[in-house]
């Protein structure tokens, strides 16, 4: 319905304060969600109209706006009309519903704005520099108390504003602490959360912890490095007791997976538990033999393997032995992780001769390559910048083709040998263009690092040291954050390799020490991996205490972690004392042993979550529990021929006559690194007995095999 609008009224607007489509209007867009995905910001926007996802480009939607549609949506000689104002008021049909009504102050400023005569405004003075939100953090002992945000923009020309009703919330643990629509926080249980909040392009994020006031007297703990004192810290801090120290054969079947992929054999738990050094020290030094055994170098080429996607598929036969070769000697030299790095980001020429080059027959192209670099060294995701800017974090499109542009000269052709070919930086045609005007990208790093420039004449080299320094504050936080997930079981920023703001660290304090030493050791793995395992917070029992039985987040006790595909195949062959049998490797090769997953492709390994390296995203391998794999270890070969080898455990144990005893302490030793428990030897011994001793005692093999404890690490 046509409205009336006098003109005397429209006078009136256009003499109050003066508004800008940039500075005011888009504000309005973003928190109304106009511009979000399921309305006018997605791929096709709605019903003709389309706006950039969460206003990113403010050109594009001022142009669409005023000028599409020959200017229909919006009336300056009658502002009330436009259609930016009865749509959204539901004056007229509308598919997005009511968004705000005529006597909200959203109205008034659209209103205001258009009376003006719409005008676009200055972009530089009215860019946002800074989100200032106050409390920075709240910390409260009454679950179920509040408290109002108060979110202040400060603006590139020195001007600030209240922008508390406008700006964008949001909580990440909604089941803790949820967060109105206009910045009030209010707690539901203890534990934590972190509320982010959002105002055009700038980001803050604000800790909310819960925890009741009631008794609690924290009992010292010993600390035996950096890691348990911030460890600690928190816990004290968040009235949770860590768990007890894990047992000896515990600890020693979890190090073992850990660090090898493999379980400790008997002899090794009996010596390990016989053993009355003082439980540090021995511990200590049982890692120090697993960190210089073969196999640890076996077990961690499978974990670089999968994140370099070595796959013959994509690398060829040939390919895959000479990447996998180099990783193990780096891994086997203890090369240090930016060494590694530098070489893998700037490698030419036959990915025969020098195999890190095959790092680009998977990227292959400068996008791909960029995605990759940046989400695998640095742990930042910014393939959602290619479209527009990135929703959850500073990174812009600008920034997205500017960083592709240090590969634009990337370029892989066929090589003299079959499936070889060489990677080399092309002379001609090397430019990235935005797609949004196809204008030329220059090579720009993603923030400062020192005072490091781009060195035109040697993009790749350039991005490689400034990947690498040590001033590059993701470099090494990334790695460290990945391998403390490793040992367990979650990062301190989780997915590891999704870095940013609005996910942040359950323990700051924690990762910038990690951080720190990971440094000073310059690069060195093994020494990062020392200081994980060797910390009493790894070392803790799976079992919770009072304090702590909710505790997902700040490793106040272990968290039992299934086994991977590989684990779970070679500790299954291990226990029976089997021999593995593949195709394409060398005879009694281990499952992390193998090269690629097209060795045993279909069988237990896939079954079981190894993934086929497609990418490089820890998501890919699968950890999940499936009816498949139940049916698997209940009626499926591996196991089954596994225990019945003529050559194996069971059938060596019973042909030497071994007393029903001792051979079911020898096959709980064997399956689970421990000797039987409680009622479990008289429950073994009163099966055994019941009938022909082989097939009893493939049967109790069997069962463990099956068992949470056994397809577990704790």
């Amino acid at each position: 319905m046509k409205r009336f609008f006098p003109l005397f009224a429209c006078a009136a607007l256009a003499a109050a304060q003066p508004l800008s489509y940039v500075k005011d209007v888009q504000p309005v867009l973003n928190k109304t969600s106009c511009t979000s995905g399921p309305c006018h910001g997605g791929a096709k926007g709605k019903n003709g109209f389309k706006l950039s996802l969460r206003g990113y480009d403010p050109e594009f939607d001022y142009r669409a706006i005023v000028h599409e549609m020959t200017g229909r949506r919006w009336n300056r000689t009658d502002p009330a009309n436009s259609l930016v104002l009865l749509k959204p008021t539901m004056a007229i049909t509308h598919g997005g519903g009511l968004r705000f009504d005529e006597k909200s102050p959203y109205y008034k400023i659209i209103l205001d704005w258009i009376a003006q005569g719409a005008p676009f405004g200055d972009p530089v003075p009215a860019t946002v520099a800074k989100l200032e939100v106050s409390p920075a953090e709240f910390f409260t002992d009454k679950p179920g108390s509040s408290r109002q945000l108060k979110v202040i923009a400060h603006y590139a020309d020195g001007s600030s504003r209240d922008v508390t009703r406008d700006a964008m919330y949001s909580s990440n643990t909604p089941q803790y602490a949820e967060i109105s629509d206009d910045g009030s926080i209010k707690t539901l249980r203890k534990g934590e959360a972190a509320m982010l909040v959002r105002y055009e392009g700038k980001l803050s994020v604000v800790n909310v912890t819960a925890v009741p006031e009631e008794p609690f007297a924290w009992k010292p703990v010993p600390e035996w490095n950096f890691v348990d004192k911030n460890v600690y810290a928190k816990l004290q801090r968040l009235k949770r007791q860590p768990s007890e120290l894990s047992s000896d054969a515990e600890f020693l079947r979890r190090v073992s997976f850990d660090l090898i992929g493999l379980p400790p054999s008997p002899e090794e738990v009996k010596a390990f538990v016989a053993d009355k050094t003082e439980t540090r020290k021995k511990r200590a030094a049982f890692i120090e033999k697993l960190l210089a055994r073969a196999e640890f170098v076996n077990h961690w080429s499978v974990k670089w393997s999968d994140l370099l996607q070595v796959n013959r598929n994509k690398l060829g036969d040939k390919g895959v032995w000479a990447f996998r070769e180099w990783i193990r000697e780096a891994l086997e030299q203890n090369r240090p992780y930016d060494a590694m790095v530098r070489e893998l980001v700037t490698a030419k020429g036959s990915t025969y001769k020098n195999p890190p080059a095959n790092f680009f027959r998977f990227t292959r192209e400068p996008k791909v390559a960029m995605e990759t670099t940046t989400q695998l060294f640095l742990g930042v995701r910014m393939v959602c910048a290619q479209c527009h800017d990135h929703p959850f974090e500073q990174w812009t499109q600008n920034q997205y083709y500017n960083l592709s542009a240090f590969y634009g000269a990337l370029a892989v052709k066929g090589g003299e040998d079959s499936d070889e070919e060489v990677v080399y930086d092309k002379r001609e045609e090397a430019e990235i263009h935005h797609p949004k005007d196809n204008r030329v990208m220059p090579a720009k790093f993603l923030f400062p690092v020192g005072s490091m420039n781009v060195r035109e004449a040697k993009l790749r080299e350039s991005l490689a040291e400034w990947v690498t320094s040590k001033q590059n504050p993701l470099f090494a936080k990334s790695m460290a954050n990945r391998m403390w997930s490793y040992f367990m079981g979650r990062g301190i920023i989780d997915p590891v390799d999704d870095i940013r703001a609005s996910n942040p660290a359950s323990n700051p304090a924690l990762l910038d020490a990690l951080t720190r030493d990971f440094i000073e050791h310059d690069y060195d793995l093994r020494a990062l991996v020392r200081a994980i395992v060797n910390s009493r917070t790894y070392q803790l029992s799976y079992r919770s205490n009072p304090t702590n039985e909710d505790d997902e987040v700040n490793f106040s006790k272990a968290a039992p972690r299934r086994l991977s595909a590989e684990q779970l195949f070679d500790a299954i062959h291990v226990a029976a004392g089997a021999k593995p049998k593949f195709q394409l490797v060398p005879k009694d090769s281990f499952a992390q042993d193998i090269p690629d997953p097209t060795v045993g492709k279909g069988g237990f390994l896939d079954v079981f979550g190894r993934p086929e390296r497609q990418t490089s995203c820890e998501c890919e391998r699968r950890g999940d529990m499936s009816l498949v794999q139940a049916l698997n270890l209940v009626n499926g070969a591996t196991i089954a021929d596994a225990i019945a080898d003529p050559e194996g455990r069971i059938a060596k144990l019973v042909m030497a006559g071994t007393p029903d005893r001792k051979l079911a302490e020898e096959i709980y030793m064997a399956a689970l690194g421990r000797m039987p428990q409680g009622n479990e030897l008289d429950l073994a011994l009163t099966y055994m007995g019941k009938g022909p001793r082989a097939e009893r005692a493939q049967d109790l093999m069997w069962a463990l095999l099956n068992s949470n404890a056994f397809l577990f690490n704790r």
